[in-house]
């Protein structure tokens, strides 16, 4: 008898971050004061003028029907010219696939690109989607560690040690979920010029590419490692400088051969996605900047104020994000240690704990290659923030 479910399917892990934030939902909806800091969504209202654009977009009977797999041309057109404008990179609209949402842009990167045998490297602490979606395409993922000492900041050094025959691609992003680590420009541009020099691809994921903060600065490395020629890919999307996650709108950018066989890829999985989704998108890529300064401004005050607590916390050290909207912080002092009666022996059961003792929601390193650390989201209201923050603290200072 042949078994009931695939065996593809059977290696797959499910998505650590979304398992943690439905779990904190649920707790919540049966009313409990739990306190989440682990989902990766802004907690700002998608801004009015996008929504404006939906709601009306709703009434336009052309928006019922089926419309180009690749995206509106409005939208992709849009989407070339937010591309120049905010990274350099000079695309043509046709050279855009517009996808359900950045992870969706993601994994068919993985399944355009990548052949059985092919190697990605994956610099780690590294999302929880990436070596799951080259699992599917069929390659395999290699985890580059990087040092928290350079505060998990990927270099050359890094990358040389694990680079083989079979390395096919590169997948970089900076600012980095789950880190907050951004590369610097020369060191972005490093990377690339390696990567020319060893054939090797690379998808580049500038989803946070607007979330900076400081002197940190954020670059495209097509633009900044010319070298790589029509050897790169970028994906994007809206969820995270537009407060748009439940929207699901993202995108795939790269050489025309390679966008071709993306689109006919996605004619047979999911056509075109939501027409209302894109009309927003549209709306929010034409419009200005202003309210993702003002959600950057508060994420940047959030930042500090997470990563000051964090620190005044017996046994967690973190070092301060420098982009996206995440703390990455080390909790191996708290391992071992009997808190409140109980010894957690990992950061996985650390989290759990927190959970159940004090109905603080974080996701354990195992889920992003680092085991010792947590990941904790500063994209919450600044009272939901210092409140867990505190029961954690009263919590472990119990001993």
């Amino acid at each position: 008898m042949s078994p009931r479910l695939s065996h593809l399917l059977a290696g797959l892990s499910p998505s650590a971050t979304l398992a943690v934030d439905a779990k904190a939902k649920a707790l919540k909806a049966a009313g409990e004061p739990v306190i989440g800091y682990g989902a990766g969504e802004p907690d700002f209202p998608t801004p009015a003028h996008i929504v404006e654009a939906a709601s009306k977009a709703c009434f336009d009977v052309v928006n019922h029907k089926y419309t180009p797999t690749a995206g509106l041309p409005e939208l992709r057109e849009a989407i070339a010219k937010k591309t120049l404008r905010d990274t350099g990179l000079e695309i043509k609209p046709s050279q855009v696939l517009v996808t359900n949402g950045g992870k969706h842009a993601v994994a068919t990167a993985y399944m355009t690109l990548l052949n059985p045998g092919d190697e990605v490297l994956i610099p780690a602490p590294f999302w929880t989607t990436y070596p799951e979606a080259v699992y599917l395409a069929g390659a395999k993922p290699v985890a580059v560690p990087t040092s928290e000492a350079n505060g998990f900041r990927v270099t050359v050094a890094d990358l040389e040690k694990y680079r083989t025959p079979k390395t096919k691609l590169l997948t970089f992003v900076s600012p980095s979920n789950p880190t907050g680590a951004v590369v610097a420009p020369e060191e972005v541009a490093a990377i690339g010029r390696w990567a020319a020099e060893h054939d090797i691809w690379v998808l580049a994921d500038e989803i946070y590419e607007h979330l900076v903060y400081g002197s940190a600065k954020n670059v495209s490395m097509p633009v900044v490692a010319p070298e790589l020629g029509d050897r790169w890919v970028v994906v994007n999307g809206v969820a995270k400088t537009y407060a748009m996650t439940g929207w699901r709108v993202g995108w795939m950018v790269g050489p025309q051969d390679v966008m071709d066989t993306a689109i006919t890829y996605q004619s047979q999985t999911t056509s075109n996605i939501s027409n209302i989704s894109q009309r927003a998108a549209v709306a929010a890529l034409e419009g200005d900047l202003s309210a993702v300064m003002e959600m950057r401004a508060a994420f940047d005050r959030r930042r500090q104020v997470m990563t000051t607590m964090l620190n005044a916390i017996d046994g967690i050290t973190c070092a301060e994000p420098e982009g996206a909207f995440y703390c990455f912080a080390n909790v191996q002092g708290l391992l071992g240690r009997s808190i409140a009666g109980r010894v957690s022996e990992s950061s996985a059961e650390l989290s759990a704990y927190l959970l159940e003792a004090v109905k603080v929601a974080v996701v354990p390193g195992e889920a992003f290659g680092a085991p010792g650390f947590v990941r904790l989201s500063y994209a919450l209201n600044d009272a939901d923030l210092a409140e867990g923050l505190e029961r954690v603290a009263q919590f472990v200072a119990k001993g």
